[in-house]
């Protein structure tokens, strides 16, 4: 069964955009995951009001936040258990935590690389001289954390619980197959003292807003995770923002002030997905991670294109 949690009340007066003062308040606090417990229906740039509040308006403190606010709350995102089973499908390196062998209770963390299968279950490629492998063939009880943004605490973190299981031999082939898919230059899984291992879930964590007064976390079945789709545009990350960052930061600039209706310093496009893209917007000298909703469901890559003109198109023509 799903748990979920987060802040269900936030005092405006009192709160902080990266360093933004409201009221004369410092504090930090970015809106990237603003209400993100709830699956909340997409925002349709359609209905965007055409006009932007400037950060030295008048009372521009209040307005500035009340907007992005309003504007967050209602941006379309993955559900949680989607993101998790995202980001974790689409992740090469975390941290893994087994119980000390030579330590007894203490736990023993080594960063590692991995691949997950179609079930999201991840795969190891471990050496038996490692201190992980032994800890693990003592109890295979184990953690792997992965972190969207490891350079910033309040994005999402995700802690999959499971068990070490050693990859059988007739399964070894497969098995490797699909971590060379992901990580083509691992040479090493061929050396005789290294062997594949994969961690069968047991209950997944999810953790977001840590230290901002958005806290959400949720915990997931086995079942249930492995049950979650996987987004089909993320992959595309990397190749879609590079593009934009290097040859549109303007555009993106202009998408993100019509998006949410405040003028800002800048936009870098961090990672994109089905129903949105994420940025991180200069204001004021802080800087501010925003959602940034598609007006509809992207289909595939190409579509990502035609949804991102038609948004370019929408603020133009608002201007």
């Amino acid at each position: 069964m799903t748990t979920f949690f987060s802040t269900p009340s936030i005092h405006s007066s009192r709160l902080l955009l990266h360093g933004f003062r409201i009221n004369g308040v410092s504090s930090s606090l970015p809106l990237s995951r603003t209400l993100h417990c709830s699956h909340v229906a997409m925002a349709s740039t359609a209905s965007q009001s055409s006009q932007t509040v400037e950060s030295g308006d008048a009372g521009g403190g209040s307005d500035v936040f009340q907007l992005i606010h309003a504007h967050q709350a209602a941006a379309a995102r993955l559900s949680p258990i989607e993101e998790a089973r995202t980001l974790l499908n689409y992740s090469v390196r975390g941290v893994l935590s087994s119980f000390s062998k030579d330590h007894e209770g203490y736990p023993s963390g080594s960063m590692v690389d991995f691949a997950c299968d179609d079930n999201g279950s991840p795969i190891l490629a471990v050496s038996s001289l490692a201190v992980h492998s032994k800890n693990l063939l003592c109890n295979p009880k184990c953690s792997l954390l992965i972190a969207k943004d490891p350079q910033d605490r309040t994005d999402v973190v995700i802690t999959l619980h499971g068990d070490a299981i050693p990859v059988s031999e007739k399964d070894r082939e497969a098995v490797r197959s699909v971590y060379l898919r992901k990580l083509p230059d691992a040479f090493w899984v061929d050396f005789g003292d290294f062997h594949f291992i994969q961690i069968k879930p047991k209950f997944v964590r999810y953790v977001t807003g840590v230290a901002t007064a958005l806290l959400g976390s949720g915990e997931f079945g086995a079942e249930e995770f492995k049950a979650a789709k996987v987004d089909p545009i993320f992959q595309f990350s990397a190749p879609i923002t590079s593009h934009m960052n290097k040859d549109h930061p303007e555009d993106t600039k202009a998408i993100v002030e019509y998006s949410t209706s405040v003028k800002v310093d800048s936009a870098y496009m961090l990672d994109v997905d089905s129903l949105g893209f994420n940025v991180k917007a200069g204001f004021q000298g802080s800087t501010l991670k925003l959602r940034i909703p598609f007006p509809r469901r992207a289909e595939d890559r190409k579509d990502v294109k035609t949804l991102i003109v038609e948004m370019l198109q929408a603020a133009r023509a608002s201007s």
